[in-house]
């Protein structure tokens, strides 16, 4: 079997966006909307098909059930020529409601719906794990058992731990194993730079990369002194739907880490990336591609020597 450049798993399912007038919602007994309309989408299938846009060899695998949504999965990546192998699980595919209010903001009311026991064979994982460059782990339960195998493979692993609060010990087992870590300051605050210090001190993390939206993005180094500012790109584009903003953020990244671009340029193409998906409606509907993200990047520079 020939390698990949990055496999990526878990996280495939379904966003149902719903547009309102604002997050919080009147207490009534309807409100009109925009059309509601279904999305293939969630973290996984976000950095899959960022990736595999940008020209990565990837591989995905995942589990998903046997229902409609599974079958739109399945048309999507066959539609995309995304490489995609999975195991049907009883209880279905994964399902989240999107609220989104004008500005782009979003409030996600997620489904997970698969068992806590739920467990990946490693027969059925092995022969993508082990050809492997880089791993992406999304952080349903059953992927953190990959964790001893990847690291006997020789494989590195990067994971999104999202809006974690810094304590919860179901994010903090991928956040002390993994190589590259990603995280939202959402639900930081003040402790921002602690928790990113601390990922650093009691895990094998050799950065750590915080995403703080429309302020930009932080980044700490093993060997590095103090985190580091960046803001965002700056692209004259609208911001219409931040859904998958963070996905591509880390796609972008991981293209330019992958390609030994060093942590500077991949966290100023994971900042485009982001932006690129911002002013994209939906989530994961369409992704940026090497010679955008070329272009941006480049005009980008420019602006700042």
């Amino acid at each position: 079997m020939s390698g990949y450049d990055i496999l990526v798993v878990g996280g495939a399912g379904i966003d149902t966006i719903v547009r309102v007038p604002d997050l919080q919602l009147p207490v009534a007994d309807s409100l009109h909307v925009p059309p509601i309309r279904d999305y293939v989408a969630h973290t996984g299938n976000g950095v899959a098909l960022g990736c595999h846009a940008l020209g990565l060899r990837c591989k995905f695998i995942d589990f998903i059930g046997d229902d409609a949504q599974g079958a739109a999965i399945l048309q999507r990546y066959k539609d995309a020529k995304l490489d995609f192998s999975h195991i049907v699980e009883p209880s279905g595919t994964r399902r989240s409601v999107n609220l989104v209010d004008p500005q782009g903001r979003r409030l996600s009311l997620y489904d997970g719906r698969h068992p806590e026991d739920v467990r990946m064979p490693a027969a059925f994982y092995l022969p993508y794990l082990g050809p492997a460059r880089h791993a992406h782990f999304s952080i349903m339960g059953w992927v953190a058992e990959l964790f001893d195998d990847a690291q006997v493979c020789g494989t590195t692993v990067s994971t999104d731990l999202h809006d974690w609060d810094g304590v919860n010990p179901h994010h903090r087992k991928f956040a002390l194993r993994a190589d590259l870590v990603f995280l939202s300051t959402a639900a930081l605050g003040e402790r921002r730079d602690d928790v990113m210090r601390a990922i650093i001190s009691q895990g094998r993390a050799q950065a750590v990369i915080a995403m703080a939206g429309g302020h930009g993005a932080y980044l700490l180094e093993r060997d590095g002194a103090s985190v580091r500012h960046y803001p965002t790109a700056g692209l004259t584009l609208p911001v219409v739907d931040t859904n998958g903003a963070g996905d591509s953020f880390v796609a972008a990244f991981l293209h330019a880490w992958l390609g030994d671009a060093g942590l500077d340029t991949a966290m100023r193409r994971g900042a485009i990336g982001g932006a690129f998906a911002c002013a994209q409606h939906g989530t994961h509907e369409r992704f940026i591609g090497p010679a955008e993200l070329h272009d941006l990047y480049q005009d980008s520079t420019s602006v700042m020597s």
